[in-house]
C-alpha cells in the first residue's frame, strides 16, 4: 500500500471522528489539523489500530504556549514506518487548567515527552505512570517555557544573573591585552654626520 498523503489521512479521520477533527491547514511544509481534547486518546488508538493508517511511532511531541488564546497547543508527529507516511495534528488545551489523556499506553515514545512537556508548559498527562520533571529539579517554581514565566531570583543560592556577553568579551579583551609585555621603546635617532671641512685653498707661490 502506498504512503498516504496528509490530505488522505485527513480525510480518513474526519469520516470516523467528524467534528472531532479540526479542518486541515491552508497547504504548507508542514500540513496540520486539530484534534478535540476529549477524543485524543480515541483516535491515537485508531491511528495505531487501523490497516490503512498503522502509525506504529509517535515520533515528537511537544508544545507551544498562546496566553492570548488562553491555551496551549499540544503538537504529535505520528509516523508509520510500514507504510512510510507522517503527519502533525495539534491539541488545544485549556491553559488555566491544562490535562490531556497520556498517550504512553499506545507509543511508549510518549513517556519522557510527555514528562518534558510537563515540567516546562504544566500540562498534566493523565494516566502517565510517571509523570514528574525531566529536565529540572522537583522543587523547581514554574514552568520555564511558559510565556509568563519569570525568573525566581535563582535556585538554591545560584544566582540566574547572567553578564552581558559583550561586556564579557570586552573585559576579555582587556585582561588579554593586560597580560601582553609593554612594546619596546624606540631606539634613538642616529646624530646626523658632521659636516665636512672645507678645503683649504692654496697659497700662492713665493715670487710669483
Amino acid at each position: 500500500m502506498p504512503a498516504l498523503t496528509a490530505e488522505q489521512i485527513h480525510q480518513r479521520l474526519s469520516a470516523k471522528f467528524g467534528d472531532a477533527v479540526g479542518p486541515l491547514s491552508p497547504p504548507k511544509k508542514d500540513p496540520h489539523f486539530t484534534i478535540a481534547p476529549a477524543k485524543l486518546l480515541e483516535v491515537a488508538r485508531f491511528l495505531k489500530s487501523d490497516p490503512e493508517l498503522a502509525i506504529d511511532f509517535l515520533q515528537d511531541l511537544t508544545a507551544t504556549d498562546h496566553p492570548k488564546d488562553g491555551v496551549i497547543k499540544v503538537v504529535y508527529h505520528f509516523y508509520s514506518y510500514k507504510h512510510r507516511h507522517l503527519f502533525e495534528a495539534k491539541v488545544h488545551a485549556d491553559r488555566a487548567n491544562p490535562e490531556l489523556d497520556s498517550l504512553d499506553g499506545v507509543w511508549k515514545s510518549a513517556n519522557w515527552m510527555e514528562r518534558e512537556v510537563f515540567d516546562l508548559y504544566g500540562v498534566v498527562f493523565k494516566g502517565h505512570p510517571d509523570l514528574r520533571r525531566v529536565l529540572l529539579p522537583e522543587d523547581w517554581v514554574g514552568h520555564p517555557l511558559r510565556k509568563d514565566y519569570s525568573e525566581a531570583g535563582g535556585y538554591r543560592d545560584i544566582s540566574n544573573v547572567r553578564d552581558n556577553p559583550l561586556d564579557m568579551y570586552l573585559n576579555l579583551d582587556r585582561m588579554v591585552k593586560a597580560q601582553q609585555p609593554a612594546p619596546a621603546a624606540p631606539a634613538p635617532a642616529a646624530a646626523a654626520p658632521a659636516p665636512a671641512a672645507a678645503a683649504k685653498p692654496a697659497e700662492p707661490a713665493k715670487g710669483a
